[in-house]
C-alpha cells in the first residue's frame, strides 16, 4: 500500500533542509510496489526509531524522505523516479531505498541528482547512522549492484548461516543487528528479535515467510536483486505473527517471492503444512492468508491445508502466467492447460467456494493467435475470481529480453485490451455465483450515521471476504448492521454484487 510523501509548502522547492534538533530527527517513509515492501519499510520504521529517529507522517515536515522503491517493471520504475522527484520538490534530505536502489545502485545516483543518497540492502542494517550521514552533508558512496544470487551458496541447505543482508527478515539472519531499548509501538527485544514498527493501523498486515527466488522465469529480474529464496526460521514468523497481533492486526497475509518453496533451506518441503495451523492458533489472528504459490510446485498436502484449516483462508493466489505449453516453456515454467484445470478442479472439489486468482502475461515472444487463444480457453473454464493482466515488454538482463519473435507493441496492447475484456467478465460471473453465499467478512471501514430516502439507514461496513485479498480481488460491503468497529469478522449472505465486488447483509 503506498504512502504519500510528506506535504510541505509547495512554493518552498528552494529552502534548505528542516533544520530540527538532533534529538527530533524527523523522518517520512513512502512505501511503492508490494506487500513485500512494505514489510521492509516497517523493519526501516524499528531500525529508525530504535537510532532514535522519530517518524513522522504526511502532514509533518521531515529532515529526510526516505522512498522505499519499487524495481519490477518500467511502470513502477517510472512511479519510483516521480516520487523520488516529487520528495525532492519538498525541502528536506531524499534517500532512495528498496529495489530500484538495490537494482541500479550508482547508476541511478548518477542519474538523479535530486535524491541525496542511493542505499542498498547492505545499508538497512544501519540506516539511522547512514541517515546521519546524509543529514550531515557527509556523502556517501552509492553501491555497485551485483548479481545478488551469488551471495548465498548455490545448496539451499547451506544458507542457513550465511550472514547476507535479507530485507525483512529483521535481526533474526545470522547477520542481522539488533537495536537495544527500543521504544514503545517497536517489537520487544524478547525471544526471536523481532524489527518492526507499524506505519498505518489496519487490522491486515503482511508478515514476510521468506525473500529471494530460485526460480529463472525467462521474463522476471527479481531474483537478480533480491537474491536467492531464504526462508525465515518458523519461530521468527511466530514471533512476528504474536506482536502484529498485539499491535491490532486481525488477518496476516504471508508474503515472498515464492511461497510453495518455504522450508527447503530448513530441510523440510513440508514445513510451512505445519506452520500455518501454528500461526492460525497465535491468540487474536482471525484469518492467515497465503500468497505468492508456484502452480508446479505447489503440493496435495499444502492444498489440504489451505481448504481444511479452520482461520487459514482457502484462498489460492496461483502464478499461471499462461496456458499454453509453448510459451510456458519459452518462459521456462512448467504447466498446460490440462494441469492447470486439473489444479482448480482438486481445489474446488475441496473447497467449491475457495478463492483462486491469478496473472498472466501477453504479448511474450513467439505468442501465437493459437497460443493467445489456448490461454482464453483456460481463462473461459477455469473461471477464476481475479485475473491481473499484463502485456509483456522487455526487462533488462533478463533471458526473454535476447529472444527473437517479438510481438509488436500494437499487437501486445490489443491482446491486453482483448484478454482483459475477457476477465472482467469471467470474474464478474463468478462473483455473480456467490450471490447466495456466507461469506465472513473481516471489516477495515465503517461509515454510521447514513440516511436514506426513508430515514436513517444504520452503519454500512467494507471489508473482504475470504476470496478477497487486500488490494488486489475486490471488496464486500455489508448492510444491516447496528455497530460495529474495524477489525471484526462478520457472518454476511451476498445479496448482489458488481464486477468482482460484493454486496451482502448482515446474518441475523
Amino acid at each position: 500500500m503506498p504512502h504519500s510523501v510528506p506535504v510541505g509548502d509547495p512554493s518552498a522547492g528552494d529552502r534548505p533542509a528542516n533544520d530540527h534538533p538532533a534529538s527530533e530527527r524527523r523522518v517520512a517513509l513512502v512505501t511503492l510496489g508490494c506487500a513485500r515492501n512494505e514489510v521492509d519499510s516497517e523493519e526501516l520504521a524499528g531500525r529508525l526509531a530504535g537510532a532514535g529517529w522519530r517518524l513522522v507522517g504526511e502532514d509533518d515536515d521531515a529532515d529526510v524522505v526516505v522512498v522505499n522503491t519499487c524495481g519490477f517493471i518500467e511502470s513502477a520504475k517510472k512511479d519510483s523516479i516521480d516520487t523520488l522527484l516529487a520528495a525532492s520538490d519538498i525541502g528536506g534530505k531524499v534517500v532512495a531505498v528498496g529495489c530500484l536502489a538495490e537494482r541500479y545502485g550508482d547508476q541511478l545516483a548518477g542519474s538523479l541528482p535530486e535524491a541525496d543518497a542511493v542505499l542498498g540492502f547492505d545499508d538497512y542494517a544501519e540506516i539511522g547512522a547512514r541517515l546521519d550521514d546524509v543529514l550531515a552533508g557527509r556523502p556517501l558512496v552509492p553501491h555497485r549492484p551485483r548479481d545478488r544470487r551469488t551471495l548465498l551458496p548455490i545448496s539451499p541447505v547451506a544458507r542457513v548461516e550465511a550472514a547476507v543482508a535479507v530485507p525483512g527478515h529483521g535481526a533474526g539472519r545470522p547477520g542481522g543487528t539488533g537495536i537495544a531499548d527500543l521504544p514503545a509501538g517497536v517489537a520487544p527485544p524478547s525471544g526471536p528479535r523481532v524489527l518492526r514498527r507499524r506505519l498505518d493501523d489496519s487490522p491486515v498486515a503482511p508478515l514476510k515467510l521468506a525473500s529471494g527466488c530460485d526460480r529463472r522465469c525467462a521474463f522476471c529480474a527479481i531474483p537478480s536483486f533480491r537474491g536467492a529464496f531464504v526462508s525465515r526460521r518458523p519461530e521468527e514468523v511466530l514471533a512476528e505473527a504474536r506482536w502484529l497481533a498485539g499491535h491490532g492486526v486481525r488477518e496476516l497475509v504471508l508474503v515472498s517471492e515464492n511461497s510453495t518453496s518455504y522450508g527447503k533451506d530448513l530441510g523440510d518441503l513440508r514445513l510451512l503444512e505445519r506452520l500455518l495451523p501454528e500461526l492460525a492458533g497465535v491468540a487474536g489472528i482471525d484469518r492467515i492468508r497465503l500468497s505468492y504459490l508456484q502452480p508446479a510446485e505447489l503440493r496435495p498436502g499444502l492444498v489440504q491445508v489451505l481448504a481444511g484449516t479452520e482461520k487459514v483462508a482457502p484462498y489460492f493466489d496461483l502464478s499461471f502466467q499462461h496456458a499454453s505449453e509453448p510459451v510456458l516453456r519459452r518462459m521456462r515454467r512448467f504447466g498446460s492447460t490440462e494441469r492447470f484445470l486439473g489444479l482448480v478442479e482438486r481445489i474446488r472439489g475441496l473447497r467449491p467456494d475457495a478463492g483462486i486468482r491469478s496473472n498472466v502475461i501477453v504479448g511474450f515472444p513467439g505468442e501465437t493467435a493459437a497460443d493467445l487463444a489456448e490461454l482464453e480457453r483456460f481463462l473461459t473454464e477455469a473461471r477464476l475470481d481475479a485475473v491481473g493482466v499484463f502485456g509483456y515488454s522487455d526487462e533488462e538482463g533478463t533471458e526473454a529480453a535476447t529472444y527473437d519473435g517479438k510481438v509488436r507493441s500494437s499487437t501486445v496492447a490489443r491482446r491486453v485490451d482483448r484478454v482483459t475484456r475477457l476477465v472482467e467478465e469471467l470474474t464478474a460471473q463468478r462473483a455473480e455465483e456467490r450471490v447466495g453465499e456466507i461469506v465472513e467478512v473481516l471489516v477495515e471501514s465503517v461509515d454510521t450515521g447514513l440516511t436514506g430516502p426513508a430515514g436513517p439507514t444504520g452503519v454500512v461496513a467494507e471489508g473482504r471476504a475470504a476470496h478477497q485479498a487486500p488490494e488486489v480481488d475486490g471488496s464486500t460491503v455489508v448492510h444491516g448492521l447496528t455497530q460495529l468497529t474495524v477489525g471484526t469478522i462478520v457472518r454476511a449472505r451476498v445479496t448482489g454484487s458488481a464486477g468482482v465486488d460484493l454486496v451482502a447483509e448482515l446474518c441475523p
